[in-house]
């Protein structure tokens, strides 16, 4: 590649994405082309902007980080996506590489590390927080159905039985039956807890 390399920093934290934005520009071969606060917006601007690497946060409005990266790589497959989030969690790991992400890190990674992975990204190669890779392997994929998922993520929301049943047209018995077969997957001890599981692998992500 010749040239410095072009980047979208797409974060809806203006301050943390302002941090990226200063910390990257402050080398000599990264260019920060783009920023957005919004997921939806990362597909036009990489096709507005000559981008190379796209950092994509998973949690945004409009779209999260993991739709973004597919968006961007069917709007542009020459351009790579590396994840940058706090959510290090082995579910979104799995969900971003099957994406189209060539690189997932964490947030409080050092400066030159992540300037590191951005090159790297643009050489085309995979980089993954070493840490949360070994932890996905023993985490495995998610035990929950479809309709379980959907239920104990309207749950997460903190709906009742009954306002879960009219949001997802199910009878209240159906709702409190695949509740209960969530909490068992999860070997939680209630709703509330098997949420919380759910979530930090990541299986709860849309």
């Amino acid at each position: 590649m010749t040239g410095p390399i072009r980047i979208l920093i797409a974060d809806d934290q203006d301050l943390v994405r302002g941090a990226l934005a200063a910390l990257l520009s402050l080398e000599g071969d990264i260019e920060v082309v783009a920023e957005t606060g919004r997921g939806d917006e990362a597909a036009r601007l990489v096709l507005e902007h000559p981008v190379d690497v796209a950092l994509l946060d998973i949690e945004m409005p409009g779209l999260n980080g993991i739709e973004a990266a597919a968006e961007v790589r069917r709007a542009r497959p020459d351009c790579r996506v590396l994840i940058v989030t706090t959510f290090g969690r082995p579910g979104y790991l799995r969900h971003a590489i099957a994406a189209g992400a060539t690189g997932f890190v964490v947030k409080d990674t050092p400066a030159p590390q992540l300037a590191q992975a951005v090159r790297r990204v643009a050489r085309g190669e995979r980089v993954i927080d070493p840490a949360l890779a070994a932890e996905s392997m023993d985490v495995g994929d998610s035990p929950l159905t479809g309709r379980e998922t959907e239920v104990l993520r309207a749950a997460a929301d903190g709906g009742s039985v009954r306002e879960i049943a009219r949001a997802l047209f199910l009878s209240e018995g159906t709702v409190r039956n695949h509740l209960s077969a969530a909490i068992g997957k999860t070997c939680a001890k209630n709703r509330a807890e098997a949420v919380r599981i759910a979530r930090e692998n990541g299986w709860l992500l849309r």
